[in-house]
């Protein structure tokens, strides 16, 4: 049986941070609120024309560094971003010409805070079906870009950044199964309600922002993640502490610490970014998957579950020997 096997991570996060205390000096909000709530103490932000092709090329360079791998070895590019540089071409074509790669396929995925596990989804498939070798897979966001900084319900929580990882065929396991969901009937509970075929219009953007019903998302986040865990491990004939490494989007770390207790795993094997990074919806698991591994605590044989959930709804996890 052919698997894809992650060889190489990176990241990249943008130079500028708003910490809370900023934050109380632009919003009725204060840095107690902010950290009793969600667990977050800054976020990066991308500076004036800094893009998400921007920190998607960084986030992927790093990743080839790691893995041994050329641009020219990749045959497949999967980005996900809610926050693309243009309309069309996809921000993985604007980074596969960024990279100097030619020819493969290229090609965004739009799953929100899940975009991550999506594209890892879809590469996976193309590598058990044989139509790719070599794939990079990439989450990138400027998040901040359609945030409305005078919510406070809203900008305290997202940052922008890219993660990314190599993926290679192998004939040892490496991803050991995907599982993606979504129900299109909650929609309006986490969204941005302005868009192109609906008459966006650039110059005001007055609805462009994005609007969230805080405590339901919440309730509905931590409900689809325990199940997505029981269903992932049942799939794969595990129990719980078989588990090693918990992987998890970065939302709130209430939502972490329900996912954890889950899982009755110790918080000391959970990867959490959060606090640092906020929320970068696509990028957030990348960007943890990659920390963890650069600083040394994810080993090689380990097994990791990383699950996510975002606007639309959808939800997801991947289970991957490391």
């Amino acid at each position: 049986m052919k698997y894809s096997r992650i060889i190489g991570t990176g990241s990249y996060l943008p130079e500028k941070v708003l910490t809370n205390k900023d934050l109380e000096k632009m919003v009725d909000t204060t840095d107690q609120w902010i950290r009793e709530r969600t667990g977050i103490k800054q976020r990066h932000i991308a500076a004036e024309g800094e893009t998400t092709c921007d920190l998607a090329e960084v986030a992927s360079r790093r990743a080839l560094e790691a893995a041994s791998k050329s641009v020219e070895d990749i045959d497949l590019i999967v980005l996900a971003t809610t926050t693309p540089d243009q309309v069309f071409p996809s921000t993985a074509c604007l980074l596969q010409s960024r990279l100097g790669n030619h020819g493969a396929p290229a090609f965004d995925v739009q799953a929100v805070c899940t975009g991550f596990i999506y594209a890892m989804g879809v590469a996976d498939n193309f590598i058990k079906a044989g139509s790719a070798k070599c794939a990079l897979v990439v989450g990138a966001e400027t998040f901040s870009r359609i945030i409305n900084w005078e919510d406070r319900g809203t900008c305290v929580l997202f940052g922008d950044g890219a993660g990314a990882v190599v993926l290679e065929a192998s004939d040892e396991p490496g991803v050991m199964s995907t599982h993606l969901h979504a129900d299109g009937d909650y929609a309006n509970l986490l969204h941005v309600p302005d868009g192109v075929s609906k008459g966006y219009d650039v110059v005001q953007a007055n609805g462009a922002f994005v609007e969230m019903r805080g405590n339901e998302v919440f309730k509905m986040a931590v409900n689809t993640l325990g199940q997505i865990v029981d269903e992932t491990l049942e799939k794969n004939g595990l129990d719980k502490s078989d588990i090693d490494w918990l992987i998890p989007h970065q939302a709130n770390l209430r939502i972490i610490n329900a996912t954890a207790r889950k899982l009755r795993m110790p918080m000391d094997h959970v990867v959490v970014t959060v606090a640092e990074h906020g929320n970068t919806s696509a990028a957030s698991v990348p960007l943890a998957f990659d920390a963890a591994v650069r600083e040394g605590k994810i080993k090689r044989g380990e097994l990791l579950l990383m699950e996510a959930f975002g606007g639309g709804f959808t939800w997801g996890s991947v289970l991957v020997k490391y």
